[in-house]
């Protein structure tokens, strides 16, 4: 048996887990075309957030609110290497998150399927950062304000808590 230290482990996991999403989609692709691939993968995107938000929440100092959100986030986008920055804006915690390079953009671009990104991005974030929204808070609102996919120098991701009786 090879030895490895917890980064290589670490690095087998996420290679495995970045390129099985790709797999998957692009064999439902061959069978059923690019639009049924797509909408199988927003359900799936639609539950992986709650398995992921599920597992981070109890790490935070606040289970249910849109600072444990940011924080949690944070956590999911730097496993994920994602690069990027948290601002703050408004009242009530709202924050944006402006993402400078986002692996799963960088994998459709080296794949070949760059024309594809747009699409895929605007479906499968809006499924997956709305379902993190609401996995934390139902008066949590989320934006995709731009999109790197869409030729944007940034994602920009903002989420917003909806006041009472609004």
């Amino acid at each position: 048996m090879i030895t490895l230290t917890e980064k290589q482990r670490a690095d087998f996991h996420y290679l495995s887990y970045t390129r099985v999403d790709g797999l998957w989609f692009m064999k439902v692709e061959e069978k059923y075309g690019f639009d049924v691939a797509l909408e199988i993968d927003v359900q799936v995107w639609k539950v992986m957030p709650k398995i992921q938000a599920r597992m981070l929440k109890p790490l935070c100092s606040a289970t249910n609110s849109i600072e444990a959100l940011s924080e949690c986030l944070s956590t999911k986008l730097t496993i994920d290497c994602h690069t990027f920055r948290i601002e703050k804006i408004g009242v009530g915690g709202g924050f944006r998150i402006l993402i400078e390079t986002c692996p799963w953009y960088e994998f459709m671009v080296n794949a070949g399927r760059k024309h594809f990104a747009a699409k895929v991005g605007e479906k499968i974030c809006h499924a997956e950062y709305s379902t993190w929204a609401a996995e934390f808070d139902d008066r949590i609102r989320f934006q995709m304000k731009e999109q790197l996919c869409g030729g944007s120098p940034f994602c920009v991701l903002e989420f917003t808590l909806q006041q009472s009786g609004v």
